[in-house]
């Protein structure tokens, strides 16, 4: 369950980021360059999330 637990953290981690990201683009006084940083976290952050769903895939199949 390591994995599954992971996962529920990286998720929340994600919908964090979204949140940020969404308040960033609201602000026009938001720094391009911050939100380029998020989209670039919140990415990161679903491609682990992929990984991790792969690899949990991988070991019941």
């Amino acid at each position: 369950m390591a994995i599954q637990a992971h996962l529920v953290e990286l998720e929340r981690k994600h919908k964090i980021l979204e949140n940020e990201l969404h308040e960033a683009l609201v602000h026009p006084s938001v720094d391009d360059l911050q939100i380029v940083e998020l989209k670039r976290r919140k990415l990161m952050v679903k491609d682990e999330i992929e990984r991790l769903r792969q690899t949990a895939d991988d070991t019941v199949h």
